[in-house]
């Protein structure tokens, strides 16, 4: 009794500090408990942009793709028309980036060139990662008889060169954008599926996923909320890969004559058609399309690392 007369006492104005203490603590965590966490997206772009080497891939393709669109609007020079007495003319006021053999502005040819790469680029990723998480996602989710036959035309695929595909294909029905896009998609898939298979055959065993099925979960609710957001880590970084491999291997195809063809501008084009100013001297010919082929390269290839750290949900915080 004396106790409790002790506390019915007690006033605001002699309550211990310590009280105070514990109050303002309990206060703080209610509000971290009621506080609402970020969304799967919101903290990915969070850690996204705590990577600098991935911000800085992020910023240089997103001004590649601006210049792309809307660089030739910039100049007053045509993409084809030559000015045979203003040829080999070096960077300046007039002409940014120099003009080529042909008196070209090098500037306007780049950035269509830009548009052709990431064109390719950009539409054969699609297709590698449609096909791919189609073809390895069925194999990985089915597993048995299914998987050994999807992994069996896998391997098929996988023992074809790909450069042999692409140069028979180019031969056959001749150069164009859309005869590269093909010859890339034919075999550019199967990397994906083998992922996809590899990632869904093991998260499909993991307890959250038993849980789901035992609850009654269709197989389509299971591989949309619960297998593709833990594979899009690896899907992501893929892509990633696909898309500057995609680039290199039009500019590869471009440079040898069996790509897009003159006068049309490439990066491919531009290289060819500069092998012989490089020895007179006029290096700008080569330089600006072989630092956007090699830049370009190195942008996705951070980027995709750095999707891959903020993608994965065993990371969040």
């Amino acid at each position: 009794m004396k106790q409790a007369e002790e506390v019915t006492k007690l006033s605001p104005a002699n309550v211990p500090d310590e009280w105070f203490t514990f109050i303002e603590v309990d206060k703080t965590e209610a509000e971290t408990v009621s506080r609402p966490s970020l969304s799967y997206w919101k903290d990915a772009w969070r850690r996204l942009r705590m990577n600098k080497m991935a911000m800085m891939g992020l910023v240089f393709l997103v001004l590649l793709t601006f210049m792309a669109i809307f660089g030739p609007m910039m100049t007053p020079y045509d993409v084809n028309v030559q000015d045979r007495p203003n040829q080999y003319q070096p960077p300046s006021a007039e002409h940014w980036f120099g003009t080529d053999n042909m008196g070209r502005d090098v500037f306007t040819r780049t950035w269509y060139g830009a548009r052709i790469s990431l064109f390719v680029g950009f539409v054969a990723a699609i297709i590698d990662v449609f096909i791919g998480i189609i073809w390895g996602g069925i194999s990985g989710y089915k597993g048995g008889r299914t998987d050994n036959i999807m992994m069996r035309i896998i391997e098929i695929l996988y023992g074809i060169p790909s450069l042999l595909v692409t140069i028979l294909l180019l031969v056959v029905f001749g150069p164009s954008l859309f005869t590269i896009i093909l010859a890339l998609a034919i075999t550019g898939w199967v990397g994906m599926a083998r992922i996809v298979r590899g990632q869904v055959l093991q998260i499909k065993n993991y307890e959250f996923v038993q849980a789901s099925k035992s609850y009654g979960a269709k197989s389509g609710r299971i591989i949309r909320k619960h297998l593709l957001p833990n594979t899009m880590g690896p899907i992501i970084v893929q892509m990633t890969l696909s898309i500057p491999t995609a680039i290199f291997a039009e500019a590869f195809l471009s440079f040898i004559g069996l790509g897009v063809q003159a006068p049309y501008a490439s990066w491919g084009v531009m290289a060819n058609d500069s092998l012989g100013a490089i020895l007179s001297g006029n290096w700008w010919t080569l330089f600006f399309p072989a630092f956007f082929i090699s830049f370009t390269m190195f942008a996705f290839n951070v980027l995709g690392d750095g999707l891959q750290d903020a993608l994965d949900p065993r990371l969040r915080k």
